[in-house]
């Protein structure tokens, strides 16, 4: 447990940052599962879906929850799996 003021602040400040990432990340995970099933199974709105996922992808790297390359590699096969 913490003992001083300023660290039980900090405890408090990093379980809302926790809180707040674990929402994005479970998002954004939902987005790309979205889009893999509506890319296999062939459907008409994969695009959309595609668009949503990489705008979730870009704001999560904006906000910190996931990194730049991971984002950008993600963002990548999707396209590659929807335009094939």
């Amino acid at each position: 447990m913490a003992n001083h003021r300023s660290a039980e602040k900090r405890h408090r400040q990093a379980l809302k940052r926790q809180a707040r990432n674990k929402h994005w990340r479970s998002t954004i995970r939902h987005a790309i599962r979205e889009v893999r099933t509506a890319a296999e199974s062939g459907a008409k709105d994969a695009g959309d879906k595609l668009s949503k996922a990489e705008r979730l992808l870009r704001k999560g790297v904006t906000k910190g929850v996931v990194h730049t390359r991971t984002a950008s590699r993600t963002i990548s096969r999707l396209h590659k799996l929807v335009h094939s």
